[in-house]
Formats: structure tokens, sequence, C-alpha cells
């Protein structure tokens, strides 16, 4: 019968694409790693936990991301470039090692208590009981660059004469980096950012004067 031979060309499938379409999306997903491995640390993040987090099962995390050292990486350089550039960018743009300096302690105490998100900093907080050598060395690395950072500052003010000549850049460097690390554990501690401001100050006042 025509009407039947129509019918069952109307019906005939359609060819099905290619492949398996993604069914997450990857940048809502890594935004969840962030703020998993930013709250528990690196080591006690286990893959199950950012399963459950990241909407995903773990054949997922595995092709979209690689295993969990993998994402991590990932999560860090996210994390600096969207909530821990406040101290390159302080350091890029203002005019002495002084200011940078004051401008980026003021800026942790905001960043570092901010709501709606873990407190402290991810690159300091994350090492916090790693078993890992390689990412506990990633970590320490990051920090020992921002310490050279500070150093490398304070020396070009003490060329320039904006620093005194007898200034110790090592050791006002390293204690800046000591600030910032206390700042990001006392805002996990629960300091607000009033009384991280304040210690800011404080911090500030010891700055050698020409």
């Amino acid at each position: 019968m025509v009407g039947s031979e129509d019918t069952k060309t109307k019906a005939a499938p359609a060819s099905r694409p290619r492949g398996r379409p993604r069914s997450f999306d990857r940048e809502t997903a890594l935004e969840k790693a962030v703020m998993a491995f930013w709250e528990h640390g690196y080591e006690a993040t286990s893959v199950s936990d950012l399963t459950r987090v990241m909407g995903i099962g773990a054949p997922s995390l595995y092709a979209a991301f690689g295993d969990k050292r993998a994402l991590f990486d990932e999560v860090v350089t996210v994390y600096g470039a969207r909530y821990g550039s406040f101290g390159d960018r302080a350091l890029a743009e203002e005019p002495t090692a002084r200011a940078a300096v004051a401008r980026m302690l003021r800026e942790a105490a905001a960043e570092y208590t901010a709501p709606g998100r873990p407190h402290g900093c991810l690159v300091i907080h994350a090492a916090t009981n790693c078993t890992s050598p390689e990412v506990e060395k990633s970590l320490r690395e990051r920090r020992n660059a921002n310490i050279a950072a500070f150093e490398s500052r304070i020396r070009a003010d003490i060329a320039s004469g904006e620093l005194p000549a007898g200034t110790d850049a090592a050791a006002l460097a390293r204690h800046t980096g000591a600030i910032i690390q206390g700042m990001s554990q006392q805002a996990r501690d629960g300091a607000s950012r009033a009384e991280l401001e304040a210690l800011a100050e404080i911090a500030m006042a010891i700055w050698p004067r020409t």
C-alpha cells in the first residue's frame, strides 16, 4: 500500500552524531574543585569528594582533567588568576615596595575573609598535612617565589634610596611572607577583616624609613 510505504519512509531514523557530548560544564566543575581543595587542602580532598562536589563521575573527571594531581595543578593556576592575583598586581602597579606591600596586606585582609567562599589562601592551606612530596614541593616553590619577588622590589628601593642602605632585604621580604601566611591562618581561625587590617598596619610600622 502506498500509504504504508510513505509512513515507513517518514519514520526512517536520522543518522546519529558521532561521539558522546560532554554532559557537564567544565568551567563550573573546575570552580567547584577549586572550592573543595581550598576548603579541605590537597591531602584531605579525595577523588570521591571531588566527583561529589563537581557533580560528575570518576570516568568524566579523569577524561576531562586527568588524575587528582593534574586537576590540582589546574586548580592552583585558576586560583592564582581568579583569587590570588592581588599580590602580583600590587607589586606591578605600586611605585615602591612599601606601597606595594601595604596594599597587598590590606587586600589580603579583604580577600582572605570574603564571604561565600573558603577563608585564607589555597596555596598556603593546601600544603597542610600534605604527604605528597611533589605537591608539597610545588606549593613551597610558589610561596618562595613570592618572597623572592618581595626581596627584588625591596632591593630596588634600597638601590634608589627609597629605603636605607643598611636595610636587610632578605629579612624584610621573609617578614612580609610570614605576615601573609599568618594572615591566611588567622582568617581560617575566624579573624575578621578589620582584625587583619589592624595586623597589617602593625606589620608596616616596622618598615625602615630614610
